[in-house]
């Protein structure tokens, strides 16, 4: 029997649209409707692959999708699924291990040994900050006995991500284990994924994943006959790039206008409803049950010691294969653009990629064999953020590039307080005088100064980070 069915992203964006024949394994690009009959005829009736369709790089045909430089220098572990599966059918995730690492830490681990496992892990939030999953868990699992909140923050908003979309449409089950997971751990009975509203494909099959686990009883009360219950309820946000931000995307949940808070409390002891909180993002969530699955000790084998498991990133701009890549912490700059990417588009010099979105910086030449992690990133004045990387050609104009983060910045900004509020506008106002060339040197020594005062005086994480564009391209 023949079977054809729709499957989250391959994440080879720049070769769409994409058919995977299985247990083949080819893979064709640029599928036309066409080229249907031809594919059928060849290629599932006859077993043989259409040639014209096969990826080809310097003269050679790829026919398998895993001997393609984009996709073999890669390791996926939550994108292990995403194009392989069809996204809306739990029984294909049933049949790749799903749920198993939810029945295992339900019927064989303690809460504190869940914390621990991921502890041990070393797994480290992917939404940007990079803070050790399991204490986050551990500090709402010490919380006072009573109502606490699990939630999953899917507001991507930085300019070229796409990482959490693609996770969720392509893998929901993976992002809703890892959150019932984090509700055994922390004691939870309520969870609420919180959604850009932009992404409607992501919100539908989340809903009927949901639907599904609710018919299996894998989701509501006395779960697989326990006494552990645990309601999922998904939240659309309106498209403000603030609500990533904690406390503003808590308080949106709640009804209220999205704005941060003076932090402590933290979420951990005061999120949502100030009950006690576990917020991690999309990506986060579903690095969990393959760690609970396969061990700490494993994952703790990939990346580096202070950074370990993989990265998503979504490689854009001037480069020859965008698209969505998954590869071990610690790969770095040249492996990603010239190996996996392809190099830079047109044959032109590589000049600069912007890493991090608008919170990030810019790195160049000099840092192309720098690791990618946490660490390291930060020391360049970088950050990995969520995971976007767009890359620059000579063409570019980096004070252009810059304004253009400032401009999203400035437009971001829900007001709250003054440094950014005000800050980020005159300095936008200054980038815009240069880029008109009616700049001074002047102007250059008040965007260093401006940029001081904001990043230590600003509410938070978006008008702290505001400024890191613009330093990183003054220094570089």
């Amino acid at each position: 029997a023949i079977h054809f069915k729709k499957s989250g992203c391959h994440g080879f964006c720049e070769m769409g649209p994409l058919l995977q024949i299985e247990p083949e394994g080819f893979l064709y690009t640029h599928v036309r409707l066409e080229d249907c009959d031809e594919i059928i005829e060849r290629t599932i009736l006859g077993g043989e692959a259409v040639e014209r369709l096969l990826y080809e790089l310097n003269g050679v045909r790829y026919a398998k999708h895993n001997e393609i430089p984009f996709y073999a220098k890669q390791q996926r572990v939550v994108l292990e699924n995403c194009g392989t599966t069809d996204a809306e059918d739990i029984d294909e995730y049933l049949a790749h291990d799903g749920y198993a690492a939810f029945e295992k830490a339900l019927f064989e681990m303690s809460d504190e040994d869940i914390c621990r496992e991921i502890l041990d892990s070393g797994l480290r939030g992917r939404g940007g900050a990079g803070f050790p999953a399991g204490r986050k868990w551990d500090s709402v699992r010490r919380q006072p006995k009573g109502k606490k909140h699990v939630v999953c923050n899917g507001d991507e908003g930085d300019p070229g991500a796409f990482m959490d979309r693609s996770i969720m449409e392509g893998n929901p089950h993976s992002v809703i284990e890892g959150m019932m997971i984090a509700a055994l751990a922390a004691g939870s009975d309520e969870g609420y994924i919180y959604v850009r509203a932009e992404y409607p494909l992501a919100v539908e099959r989340l809903r009927i994943a949901i639907a599904r686990d609710e018919e299996l009883g894998l989701l509501g009360d006395n779960i697989l006959g326990t006494d552990f219950s645990f309601h999922l309820h998904i939240n659309r946000g309106a498209g403000a790039f603030v609500c990533g931000e904690g406390s503003a995307l808590t308080a949106s949940i709640e009804g209220k206008r999205g704005m941060p808070r003076v932090k402590p409390p933290r979420t951990v002891e005061q999120g949502l409803w100030a009950r006690p909180t576990v917020l991690n993002n999309v990506e986060t969530y579903a690095n969990v049950p393959q760690i609970i699955l396969r061990g700490s000790a494993w994952f703790h084998s990939i990346g580096t010691e202070k950074s370990p498991g993989t990265k998503a990133f979504a490689l854009t701009g001037n480069v020859v294969n965008t698209g969505l890549i998954e590869v071990p912490m610690g790969a770095t700059l040249r492996e990603i653009i010239f190996d996996i990417g392809g190099g830079i588009k047109d044959g032109k010099k590589f000049k600069a990629v912007q890493i991090g979105g608008p919170a990030g910086g810019c790195l160049t030449e000099e840092h192309l064999d720098l690791p990618l992690d946490f660490d390291s990133l930060k020391k360049v004045g970088a950050i990995i953020g969520s995971g976007g990387l767009v890359v620059m050609d000579e063409g570019t104009c980096m004070v252009e590039t810059a304004r253009f983060f400032m401009s999203f910045t400035q437009n971001e900004s829900c007001g709250k307080c003054v440094p950014c509020r005000e800050g980020t506008k005159r300095m936008l106002e200054i980038l815009t005088r240069i880029v008109n060339n009616e700049g001074s040197l002047e102007d250059l020594d008040l965007l260093e100064e401006l940029s001081r005062t904001i990043t230590e005086t600003a509410l938070c994480g978006l008008g702290q980070a505001a400024c890191n564009p613009v330093v990183s391209t003054l220094k570089y």
